[in-house]
Order: C-alpha cells, then structure tokens, then sequence
C-alpha cells in the first residue's frame, strides 16, 4: 500500500510540473516544495470536505474494570456502541441471542400466518419490548469521546470482557481520497494552486534580475494574484459539493 500511495503522490507532483512548465522553463520548486503543497491540500480537505470521512463499523474489546480505551488516530466520531441483545434465536452460544425478524417469516410465525399470530402487530410490540428491556438493564452504553487524544471513556464499570460494536466514522487514507475521481481531482488541483503560489512568492522577493542582454521581470505577482483566484474558487467548490460530497439536508441556527 506504500508503493501504491507513492505512486499517486508521484503523480499529482508530475500533473503539477506539468502545467508549470517544467521542461520548457525552468520551475524552482524543490521535491519538498509539492510534499507541502499535497499536505496541504489533504489539510484543507479533510478540514472541508464531508466526503473526506466514512462510515465504518469496528470491534472493540473491553476489559473488566477497565473505562478508558485509545482509538486509532484515524476516528473522527464515535456515533454509538452496540452490545449483544435479547432477540429471536440463539447466537451460537458465544454469549448472547440476535434478533433476526425475517427468519420467522418461513417458519409462518409472523407473515404468512399474520391473520392467525398478529402478524407485524406482534412484531412491533416484541420490538418495543427488546428496546425497554435494554434501556432498563443496560443494552445502551453511555460514553464519551475526545476527537483530540481519541480516548473513549466507558460511563459504565464493565463487569467482565466483552465485545462490543461501534459505529465510527473515521478519516479515508490519503491513497483512497487521491484515487476519488471527484476528491483525487480537486487535491491535484488546489496541490497545483498551492505549488503556483510558493513559486509566486519566490520569484515575488526580486523583482527584475540582471542578464547579459539586459534585465528581466518575474512574474511573481501575477502567479501568486493567480494562486490565490484558484484556492478560492476550489474552496468553493466544496461549499457547492462538486467534489462528491453529500450535502446537508438541513442546518439549525
């Protein structure tokens, strides 16, 4: 995977010298210069962008009496924690049963003999019962976590190792958000805007350079007053979505 992503930062570097015009000038950017240019583009995508994070599912094993637990550097959110419920049928004998609706659906007990056994009203009603019985007995974990140090800390004692599941979002690697064709593009793009601009800089601090044929001007000014047309029209590009991103269905305050 490190080849892999060295190979796609190898060429967002390439498409960048590239449209510099690197082999017909000559471009005075270091290989540092895009390291940092990249960065910083994934910086401010990650920091933009909804598209920059996903949902995912992970186990995590607690320990008795143990609260706090490290999460991976890559979990942004941590939405909820599942523990083993009541249900319908066994599972397994690891310790706790699931509830499956729809594999009583062959045996005729809910939907084809609904006229004879209450159907989806008998359903509902266990349910609701499993919800109840969860909330009074524990089946929900309070919790809290720090996006910063990325500790979870259980509001519980566990009373013996367990495994519980977490919905998660966490932040996509940097080889899956360059291989996006919607996110790969704008992070070429504001890594080209971004180079553009340091190179401004640079040729910005000497405004004319002596030549045997006489002086010559830098377009210093203008690449930066350029670079800086193209960051805010990608950033808002983010606000408008264009980089795949699903917009916010509503906003409160």
């Amino acid at each position: 995977m490190s080849n892999d992503l060295e190979n796609k930062k190898q060429q967002v570097f390439n498409y960048c010298r590239t449209l510099l015009g690197d082999g017909m000038i000559d471009v005075e950017l270091d290989p540092n210069h895009y390291e940092v240019a990249l960065e910083k583009a994934l910086g401010k995508y990650r920091q933009r962008a909804e598209n920059a994070v996903e949902e995912s599912y992970a186990i995590l094993e607690l320990q008795e009496d143990t609260n706090d637990y490290i999460l991976p550097n890559e979990v942004m959110e941590v939405r909820e924690l599942f523990r083993r419920s009541i249900g319908s049928r066994t599972g397994g004998g690891d310790g706790g049963t699931l509830f499956e609706p729809f594999n009583l659906a062959y045996t005729n007990t809910y939907l084809l003999s609904s006229t004879q056994m209450g159907g989806l009203a008998t359903y509902y009603a266990f349910a609701g019962y499993q919800e109840l019985v969860g909330r009074m007995f524990g089946s929900f974990i309070n919790f809290k976590f720090e996006p910063v140090s990325k500790k979870l800390t259980i509001m519980q004692r566990p009373r013996g190792d367990e495994q519980v599941l977490m919905q998660i979002y966490n932040q996509r690697p940097d080889f899956n958000l360059l291989s996006d064709p919607y996110a790969g593009q704008w992070l070429k793009d504001y890594t080209l805007a971004v180079s553009k601009y340091m190179l401004g800089e640079a040729r910005s601090k000497f405004a004319t350079i002596s030549t045997p044929q006489g002086g010559t001007s830098l377009n210093g000014d203008a690449l930066k007053a350029d670079a800086q047309a193209e960051m805010e029209k990608l950033e808002q590009d983010l606000a408008n979505y264009a980089d795949g991103s699903k917009p916010l269905s509503f906003v409160i305050g």
